[in-house]
């Protein structure tokens, strides 16, 4: 099939996924109690939103550049920060395609191979793994209650899910630890490719695994480390402040450990193919307002589309900023998703 078919059918599948997931969010809402909560928000509190989310941002790109530091000396956060903006933008259209747009906007700014930028892309996706899976960890050890809300008898289970967790917390890191030798053992699939091509695709191999050096970046584990606790730490006041514009919230005993419970819940539904985590991410948080905090409906349904449509609309308009200011070109972005698409199966990571 042709990669600009298999691009259009997985626009499609997402986009009907979305639906679904906005159909169960929203179905049976009253939509003038649903206006009538939006409009008794404290407004101060959501705009805090905005830079907050920002610096999460920024101290994603700042830990990029931490690990990318074995390729070359000198990198300008700036043009990293604008490459994880325009990933963003487009995630919000096309799920998986802006980690694919990511790494050819920062190869185009800073003079590095693309697939360079893609190898070490793929590594800090294992990192966010890794601090979510410490993230539920720190969830079932702190808030048993948690569990309750989507299993029964969830106090008896408590201590599986928390070995299960810490478990997988483990061999994930050992998987990144040994990532490395992994991938490089990935190398004897080139005697797939047809001769003609094997050079090419090896040269491109290489410097997927250059920026995917794990080893590399050893030296700099304690900087990684720290920027990665720090970047999860926004985004979990990111959706603590929401709880402070809301009147009733306070006697509902919303605090930052529940910013971190709806953390975990929204990581979960970013990870469904929907565009922009559209419908996954209000239906997700929803149920576990709902469920686990004695939320109303409308109220839960409101606090979604507040913390939801404010983060798209930030992350597009400045995306779409750096795209204009960096004279980038749409044509040129689509043919780069299309060769992804057609040379990695329109994987992702």
């Amino acid at each position: 099939m042709a990669p600009r078919a298999k691009i259009l059918i997985r626009s499609l599948l997402s986009f009907l996924l979305a639906g679904i997931f906005l159909y169960i969010a929203f179905r049976g809402t009253d939509f003038n109690e649903l206006i009538g909560s939006l409009s008794d928000l404290r407004v101060g509190w959501i705009l805090l939103m905005i830079p907050v989310g920002l610096s999460s941002h920024y101290v994603r790109a700042l830990r990029w550049k931490y690990m990318l530091g074995h390729v070359k000396e000198t990198w300008s956060v700036r043009n990293l920060f604008a490459a994880v903006m325009i990933g963003y933008m487009v995630n919000n259209a096309l799920p998986r395609v802006g980690e694919i747009v990511r790494p050819y906007v920062a190869g185009r700014l800073e003079g590095i191979s693309k697939s360079t930028a893609l190898g070490s892309v793929v590594a800090e996706r294992i990192i966010d793994t890794m601090a979510l899976v410490a993230l539920v960890c720190l969830i079932l050890f702190l808030s048993p209650g948690t569990l309750s809300a989507f299993v029964e008898d969830a106090e008896n289970l408590r201590p599986l899910f928390l070995a299960g967790s810490v478990i997988s917390l483990l061999l994930m890191t050992l998987l990144f630890l040994k990532s490395e030798s992994v991938v490089r053992s990935a190398k004897i699939l080139l005697l797939l490719v047809p001769a003609g091509k094997r050079g090419r695709v090896q040269g491109i191999f290489d410097s997927f695994v250059s920026g995917f050096r794990v080893s590399a970046m050893r030296e700099e584990f304690w900087r990684i480390g720290s920027l990665s606790a720090l970047m999860w730490a926004l985004y979990a006041l990111g959706l603590y402040l929401p709880f402070l514009a809301y009147p009733g919230f306070d006697a509902a005993g919303l605090d930052g450990r529940a910013a971190v419970v709806l953390l975990a819940v929204s990581s979960a539904a970013f990870v469904l193919p929907a565009p922009g985590a559209f419908g996954t991410y209000h239906s997700f948080l929803k149920y576990a307002l709902v469920r686990l905090y004695g939320i109303d409906e409308v109220t839960a349904l409101s606090y979604t589309i507040v913390t939801h449509e404010l983060n798209v609309l930030t992350t597009t308009v400045v995306g779409a900023w750096f795209f204009l200011r960096d004279h980038l070109r749409v044509s040129d972005v689509a043919a780069e998703a299309e060769r992804q698409g057609n040379s990695v199966g329109g994987g992702s990571t």
